[in-house]
């Protein structure tokens, strides 16, 4: 494995949070060490003390940056000028399908990795799961019900209830996707996307 070159001081917590997401997303959390970590990472044992309590400490601090990064990107999408609030939703599932593959996500896909594997180690690394998809699911349903307030899209149910059935709709997904080694079940949460938002093909 080659050893990353250590950053400046005042980088040093986020060099450590950035190596070991990308390598968590590719082996999950149990089975890489805080060797392996700090090794990419080129730092030693103690700057990582320095920073985090724990390992479950590290694997919180890192959920909380992914999905704040993951939030500040989707508030990004949703607002996309010159587009419609359809054509905005569009952006975000067409992006998800491009960076939650079954291939090397480069740590864009750490919540379909790590939310089953950490939810059951975990209560804090669990709540912080928690946090982020609901920040999602709420993000979604705002953008829901704008999209039919003006008109470029329509839903049957509470704007919340679809956000939610399609998120975990991606979820499953993904989770296919990966089991399969195929992105074919991403073309059928596209087309049911249109078909939940009623939106033309």
């Amino acid at each position: 494995m080659t050893t990353a070159p250590v950053p400046p001081s005042t980088d040093v917590r986020t060099h450590i949070l950035t190596t070991g997401q990308r390598i968590m997303a590719g082996k999950g959390y149990s089975a890489v060490g805080l060797a392996e970590i700090l090794t990419a990472a080129g730092v030693p044992k103690g700057s990582f003390y320095h920073y985090f309590g724990s390992k479950d400490a590290f694997g919180e601090a890192m959920l909380e940056r992914y999905f704040d990064e993951y939030l500040a990107e989707l508030d990004d999408t949703l607002a996309l000028p010159g587009l419609t609030m359809a054509e905005r939703l569009m952006r975000y599932w067409e992006a998800w399908r491009a960076s939650q593959s079954f291939e090397n996500c480069q740590g864009k896909c750490l919540a379909v990795k790590l939310g089953a594997e950490v939810a059951d180690l975990s209560d804090a690394m669990r709540a912080v799961l928690r946090r982020g998809t609901h920040g999602i699911v709420d993000r979604l349903a705002r953008a829901i019900a704008a999209g039919g307030a003006e008109g470029s899209l329509a839903v049957d149910a509470d704007p919340v209830a679809v956000a939610g059935s399609l998120y975990q709709m991606w979820l499953g997904a993904s989770l296919l996707v990966k089991i399969e080694r195929d992105t074919r079940p991403f073309d059928v949460a596209l087309a049911s996307t249109r078909q939940l938002l009623h939106l033309a093909r």
